[in-house]
């Protein structure tokens, strides 16, 4: 049989395909990815770009997933996760933060906590409604409430008010269309934590106009100055609060993708409606070790927590000594220098930084409108390389500056 190789043509008068979804296609690209995407490819590269442990996953956890996988686990479990790996994480919250919640209805097991927040944000949205997000925020905020039909409400934090969330300014942009306050202690990118006072102004206030709250609380464990509590546990807080959170940063966890999402039963059930039609559910094998996680892994969590404090005094101080005014970050693992004494916009820093003396960082208008002037820098990184970024930092410096 002879296969024809002529070409076939569209007719005359053929029409293009209809246009994309518009809210996806007027989404630009994760900042945090692009110059991760450029490090890579370049050598001698120190990176302080992606928000990853340096440590892998501690060899508790990675035995247990080995024997999970030895064992031949490796079909699904039911669509909310393991019944052991929820009671595990009922059973934690409670001893921790003294907030109860029901292992069958009010905990979902999800693929990392960037799928608790999707789901969180897809059942609570209807079109039109607004999501009141503190900024500079993570990427993925923004994006995936305009993805779930909503629309993006931004209380700007200042640097020098240590990135506090205040209660009045949320309250002036409290509209008949807010649904919920989404907020994140300790936040990425700037390592913020907010006071138990503050927040419960914020819930006070959701109680007031009868608002949710999405609590991203993936660096609970990684607080430093300061309490580490639940917002949830917070008066008036437990039955309008999602509280999301995981395993990737606390255990080194990142590639296991593993969260979990906390809260009332109306909304847990539709989250549960939504993952089983989408994921449908975690790893097995993951799930399984993170049971370990919890329940044999603190002390592997304090020695990380611990070295990341000294690797934070230590990274913050050089960068104020080289003139990168940045506020002592009290938790998670990320430093938001200000760069604007350099008279360059963040883009154009992190760019130049990388071109000129490998050292990559992310913009800080990748986090939102009021990230412009600074920079992200993760220092979950091995200290003699965060030693070595500093001297390259300062030399961009006096490049730009050659009289200081």
């Amino acid at each position: 049989m002879t296969v024809s190789k002529e070409r076939v043509e569209a007719p005359q008068g053929y029409l293009p395909l209809k246009p994309l979804n518009h809210v996806i296609s007027s989404c630009p690209p994760s900042g945090i990815r692009r110059f991760f995407d450029i490090a890579a490819s370049m050598e001698g590269v120190i990176s302080l770009g992606v928000g990853e442990p340096d440590f892998v996953t501690p060899a508790v956890i990675r035995e247990e997933g080995i024997r999970s996988l030895q064992q031949g686990h490796t079909g699904y479990t039911g669509n909310s996760g393991l019944p052991a790996l929820r009671e595990s994480i009922c059973r934690d919250i409670e001893g921790r933060y003294r907030v109860s919640y029901n292992p069958d209805t009010e905990c979902l097991i999800t693929v990392g906590v960037s799928e608790a927040l999707d789901l969180a944000l897809r059942v609570l949205i209807n079109p039109g409604d607004e999501i009141i997000i503190p900024e500079p925020c993570y990427v993925s905020y923004i994006p995936c409430v305009q993805f779930a039909g909503g629309n993006p409400v931004l209380v700007r934090t200042e640097s020098t008010d240590n990135f506090r969330l205040h209660a009045e300014t949320v309250e002036e942009l409290i509209t008949p269309h807010t649904k919920a306050i989404l907020v994140a202690s300790p936040a990425n990118p700037t390592g913020a934590t907010q006071s138990k006072e503050d927040l419960q102004r914020i819930v006070n206030l959701a109680v007031k106009y009868n608002l949710y709250i999405i609590s991203d609380e993936i660096y609970g464990r990684l607080i430093y100055d300061g309490e580490s509590f639940c917002t949830a546990s917070l008066h008036g807080a437990r039955e309008r609060t999602l509280t999301l959170n995981g395993f990737s940063k606390s255990h080194a966890m990142t590639g296991w993708r593993v969260g979990y999402a906390c809260g009332p039963e109306p909304a847990l059930r539709l989250m549960v409606r939504v993952h089983q039609y989408t994921m449908l559910c975690a790893s097995r094998m993951a799930q399984e070790a993170a049971i370990v996680a919890i329940e044999s892994a603190d002390g592997d969590v304090d020695t990380m927590a611990s070295d990341y404090n000294r690797r934070r005094l230590m990274f913050v101080e050089g960068l104020n000594r080289i003139g990168l005014t940045c506020p002592l970050p009290q938790g998670a693992f990320y430093a938001f220098p200000s760069i604007r004494s350099s008279g360059l916009s963040s883009e154009e820093f992190a760019e130049r930084l990388l071109l000129e003396q490998k050292v990559a960082v992310v913009p800080g208008n990748a986090f939102g409108p009021s990230g412009e002037g600074y920079i992200r820098c993760c220092y979950a990184t091995a200290t003699p390389k965060l030693e070595e970024a500093l001297l390259r930092m300062e030399s961009f410096l006096k490049g730009l500056n050659p009289c200081s």
